[in-house]
């Protein structure tokens, strides 16, 4: 047996019917530490990043304002590239899909391509956010969850964004060894909004361009934080856990940002995916060059892309951010405010194919995790 998927009101803010978080509720347990105190952590004592959580960003004014500026704008394009992952889901893998997020920042885009499934098709797809860390691989007591529930075969796997590839490869990975171990397969190809590292099969565009719900954390999230992996907190026969920030409901958006997509749908007229869909890997390739252009030393301190570069200024510890010179000033404003905030310079860069990429501080190390989730060694000849 395994427990039954957490759903609001009484974990999350989204309904009931809109998604089930196969996760472990650790609404009462104190994870959060300051950024740098956090991260000093994990160097100091080899401790996994998934064992404890970043405190909230919770945002003013301001920055605010440049969220809603940004979702006014983008909620129609946000609404094309829905529909068109979910024409490509529904169309290659059958009506009967089961759509699965990745917790947290696919959740709100699962959400959104089950309320299109409803709104072009009459359809009520199943939908469910598991957690997956990397180092450490996916929930396998949420798939066990999913394969006694439904036939695997007809499981999705959701995501917001790529930025190198790196969740890619560790849901890869990780579906494998589970079915070497169970016999029971997954597929494990990620639907995401925007593929701009080139890594995915199934997505709405290859654009870098700023997805709102990237701007902020749990507010837009279903006021749901980060996944926790922690063997001190988590027996054996529980999912991952994650914490419920019902505190924060006061200035919780995330269904006012589910509706203000799906009031879109209707003026959606084209859903066409692109003709070239291969996955060629170029946004990695990328990223290697600027590993060795900054002597950094690890791959995973590179953070591509505008969804990622929000997170590194939002929970890490940041160096620097570069942006390509001809990126929209829309798309990068709130990426310049919070770098302004904290102090990290941006430096403007024409041969780049992100609109912008984010750099964790190499030297000190704090918030440099490798591909373990660990610390990464420093890198002493970076510049």
């Amino acid at each position: 047996m395994t427990p039954e998927p957490l759903r609001g009101p009484h974990f999350g803010s989204y309904v009931p019917d809109e998604v089930g978080w196969l996760l472990t509720d650790l609404s009462g347990v104190a994870l959060e530490a300051p950024t740098e105190e956090r991260e000093e952590a994990i160097q100091r004592g080899g401790a996994h990043y998934a064992e404890s959580l970043p405190q909230e960003y919770q945002p003013d004014a301001g920055y605010l304002e440049l969220y809603r500026s940004a979702l006014a704008a983008g909620a129609p394009r946000l609404a094309r590239a829905v529909a068109t992952v979910a024409e490509l889901v529904l169309r290659e893998r059958g009506r009967d899909v089961v759509l699965v997020s990745l917790a947290r920042a696919g959740t709100p885009v699962g959400v959104l391509l089950r309320r299109w499934a409803s709104h072009a098709h009459g359809l009520d797809l199943p939908h469910y956010a598991v957690s997956i860390v990397r180092g450490r691989g996916i929930d396998r007591l949420a798939l066990r969850h999913l394969a006694v529930h439904h036939d695997p075969a007809t499981v999705v796997f959701v995501d917001g964004w790529t930025g190198k590839g790196a969740i890619s490869r560790e849901l890869t990975a990780a579906l494998a060894e589970h079915e070497r171990d169970t016999g029971v397969r997954f597929d494990p190809d990620l639907a995401v909004l925007a593929d701009p590292g080139r890594c995915a099969r199934t997505f709405g565009t290859r654009d870098d361009w700023l997805i709102a719900s990237a701007c902020l954390n749990s507010t837009v999230s279903g006021l749901v934080s980060r996944t926790v992996l922690n063997p001190r907190l988590l027996r054996p026969g529980q999912y991952h856990g994650a914490k419920f920030y019902a505190e924060l409901a006061g200035a919780d958006v995330s269904n006012d940002f589910l509706d203000a997509v799906t009031a879109e749908f209707p003026a959606v007229v084209s859903t066409e995916p692109s003709t070239e869909r291969e996955p060629d890997w170029s946004g990695w390739a990328a990223i290697e060059r600027i590993v060795e252009a900054y002597g950094i030393g690890d791959a995973n301190l590179v953070k591509p892309g505008v969804g990622e570069t929000t997170r590194v200024l939002l929970r890490r510890v940041p160096w620097r951010v570069l942006a390509r010179a001809d990126a929209p000033a829309a798309d990068l404003a709130h990426v310049r405010l919070l770098a302004q905030r904290r102090g990290v310079p941006v430096e403007e860069v024409g041969d780049l194919p992100y609109s912008c990429v984010g750099l964790i501080h190499p030297r000190f190390t704090r918030g440099a995790t490798g591909a373990d989730g660990l610390a990464a060694a420093s890198a002493e000849g970076a510049r």
